[in-house]
């Protein structure tokens, strides 16, 4: 299912949202201007590679510095492709907004790198020893669906469901679509952990972490009724 549009209303411009997508795509556009070499020293600096900081326990002599842990937040500001890319902003568009709206600039800045740091605290934690690396800002942005459904469980999402080559429209409530979101990428994140080549490169459990901290966040920084006017 793919979101096409919530219809929960806005009062404010989602300026955040809107610099959070040209940050990526800015960002994107560096990548894709990049030799193979320079590409990969690039995110070899920038992407989450988990077993890198698994090499001071295994030598002793290595040591990590405060600047070898900033891949847990710029790996959330990098993608693997174009269709990468455009999943995720198009996510970001449609919910960010809403989010931003209730929370506010600050908070829902705040919130997005708090949940992308989760997400990449969960990748890390469940795939230790990997050492392919990370990058997307899924999890940050299953932060935002993760408190969209926590504030509006019961409102419009329009979803497209492509049948081979015929696109047919459906309205769902949020916590259908969000919960059979987050339920699908729990059984993907379950099989990884079980069959550890059938992962396909995605980064589940960062998905689920960022949802998580989506979910458990948002109650703590919604704006009151009295400054939301």
């Amino acid at each position: 299912m793919i979101p096409i549009r919530n219809a929960v209303p806005t009062r404010y411009p989602p300026v955040v949202t809107w610099m959070l997508i040209a940050t990526n795509c800015i960002v994107f556009l560096l990548q894709n201007s990049l030799s193979p070499v320079e590409l990969e020293q690039f995110l070899r600096t920038f992407a989450l590679i988990p077993a890198r900081y698994l090499e001071p326990l295994v030598y002793r002599d290595a040591n990590l510095t405060a600047a070898d842990f900033l891949p847990f937040f710029t790996m959330m500001f990098l993608h693997g492709g174009w269709l990468h890319l455009i999943l995720n902003m198009w996510t970001l568009w449609v919910f960010g907004p809403t989010v931003e709206d209730r929370l506010g600039h600050g908070r829902y800045l705040a919130f997005y790198l708090a949940c992308g740091l989760a997400a990449s605290v969960a990748h890390f934690v469940f795939n230790p020893t990997s050492v392919v690396p990370a990058l997307g800002a899924s999890g940050a942005i299953a932060g935002v669906l993760g408190s969209y459904m926590r504030l509006f469980p019961l409102a419009r999402v329009v979803v497209l469901v492509p049948i081979i080559f015929i696109p047919l429209f459906f309205e769902v409530h949020a916590f259908v679509f969000v919960g059979l979101w987050f339920l699908l990428q729990v059984l993907q994140g379950t099989v990884e952990l079980l069959l550890p080549s059938s992962g396909g490169g995605v980064a589940w459990w960062a998905h689920i972490g960022g949802f998580i901290a989506g979910l458990v966040l948002c109650p703590l920084l919604i704006q009151s009724e009295r400054r939301y006017r």
